[in-house]
């Protein structure tokens, strides 16, 4: 046998049988005889045959392979997007390949034109912090290419989105701040510039609003990120201001950073002030006052973004533009509770 990769003419010609035997052979094919198609096997086994997934690609018009950009990998809802993705996609005999673009535009466009010329068959895609425009996912709109927006999104291009009620989990996170007795409360956020960010601030307003309560422009914070440096950075001042009762922070890790400077500045939680955070990180569990939070069900948006994606690889003649609306659940803990 040649030195290389082996390829099916190679067994073919071992055995003495055509390239369409072998084939139908590694395939399971009835019509081969179970001697033939056990001895193709073997001999594919010893020698390593693996089947060249670009002829394959080439003759089905195919790859099997989903791309997936994210704006982080070292997060913990993001991985349990990539896991229902992942789940769902190797279910339905699909691969996945996986680009984060660490909150980059630029890296975004880059990772964006790599998957497109790597032949993918569709894109499930979250928007970094940065996106303003969106060129390079029309491309995927203009090449009748696949596409599905989760979490993150832009309304700019029509393609089908999987998104959490935002709104409502931060009218929910405020409202039981209020029933709580808390009178005078912060907002924290990420960049303002992406939805989930202006829906939460929104649904915040709104439960000050029902509850006939005020706010100032300085207990509204919006951050570069949604970090724990952000949260200790961010809220220093608001803190030592020592003018809140009640914080609503758009993710776990600025809400343990705001905590931080509480207890710096010798504040209890929830006595003196109680917080609500969002995402439900593991870290919230096992931090000192255990975090209330929002849950984000990050591995049913991974599932469902899979599905929707597939659903348009297998129907290339519908149109589909469907917004799947997830929800959030309050998880009540220590640092919200008073007695």
């Amino acid at each position: 046998m040649k030195k290389g990769s082996v390829t099916i003419k190679d067994i073919a010609l071992e055995l003495n049988i055509s390239v369409s035997t072998v084939s139908r052979a590694l395939a399971d094919n009835p019509l081969v005889k179970p001697s033939t198609r056990a001895a193709v096997k073997e001999l594919a086994k010893k020698y390593h045959y693996r089947p060249n997934f670009t002829a394959l690609s080439l003759r089905s018009n195919k790859t099997k392979t989903l791309g997936i950009i994210i704006p982080q990998l070292v997060h913990e809802f993001f991985a349990m997007v990539i896991r229902g993705i992942e789940d769902f996609a190797y279910s339905n005999d699909y691969n996945v390949i996986i680009c984060s673009t660490h909150e980059s535009y630029e890296r975004e466009v880059i990772d964006t034109k790599a998957l497109i010329n790597g032949r993918i068959d569709g894109l499930m895609a979250c928007i970094s912090k940065e996106t303003n425009e969106f060129d390079h996912f029309s491309e995927f709109v203009d090449r009748g290419l696949p596409l599905v927006f989760f979490d993150c999104i832009c309304d700019e291009i029509e393609a089908p989105k999987v998104v959490l009620d935002d709104f409502d989990a931060g009218y929910k996170a405020v409202k039981h701040l209020i029933d709580q007795g808390c009178t005078k409360i912060a907002y924290v956020g990420g960049p303002i510039n992406l939805f989930i960010n202006k829906d939460r601030l929104a649904g915040y307003n709104k439960a000050l609003s029902e509850a006939g309560l005020n706010t100032r422009d300085s207990w509204i914070i919006h951050c570069d990120s949604g970090d724990y440096d952000d949260g200790m950075e961010s809220t220093r001042e608001l803190v030592q201001a020592r003018e809140i009762d009640g914080l609503f922070a758009a993710t776990d890790m600025l809400a343990i950073g705001a905590i931080k400077n509480m207890k710096a500045a010798g504040l209890k939680v929830p006595e003196d002030v109680a917080v609500v955070g969002f995402s439900n990180w593991s870290i919230g569990t096992l931090y000192e006052p255990s975090l209330s939070t929002m849950s984000q069900p990050g591995y049913e948006m991974g599932q469902k973004a899979a599905e929707l994606l597939i659903q348009q690889i297998d129907n290339p003649d519908q149109e589909f533009n469907e917004t799947v609306v997830l929800h959030s659940e309050l998880l009540i803990r220590e640092s919200s509770i008073r007695d």
